[in-house]
């Protein structure tokens, strides 16, 4: 049974650092691309982070880019994202997400067929 579990959300002050990670199991994860997604109140499902989407290459959404590292341990079966410099309007409940790379079409591709976790509450706040 294919699983995924973030874990390291929490409440930072702006400026701060989270690291956030995606464990699987029931499947090998280097095989798939795994991305981050994060939904704000009100606010639909945003994809701001993948590794293994395009040729191998990392992506970061405009909004992350620069303050955002996604990397993977494969040897752990783990993804990690890795925020700085957050921001208030980085608060969110933050997903991760996996699809066999060849399967991946775009974001839409794991909001219709990915396996997705549960989710990790990030605040941003003074």
């Amino acid at each position: 049974q294919v699983k995924l579990v973030e874990s390291g959300g929490g409440l930072v002050q702006p400026g701060g650092s989270l690291r956030l990670s995606c464990a699987a199991s029931g499947f090998t994860l280097d095989s798939y691309a795994v991305s981050w997604f994060r939904q704000a109140p009100g606010k639909g499902r945003e994809g701001i982070s993948c590794i293994g989407c395009k040729n191998g290459n990392t992506y970061y959404a405009d909004s992350v880019k620069d303050r955002f590292t996604i990397t993977r341990d494969n040897a752990k079966d783990t993804v990690y994202l890795q925020m700085n410099s957050l921001k208030p309007e980085d608060t969110a409940i933050y997903y991760c997400a996996a699809l066999p790379k060849d399967q991946v079409d775009g974001p839409r591709s794991f909001l219709d067929f990915g396996s997705w976790g549960q989710g990790t509450q990030v605040t941003v706040s003074s």
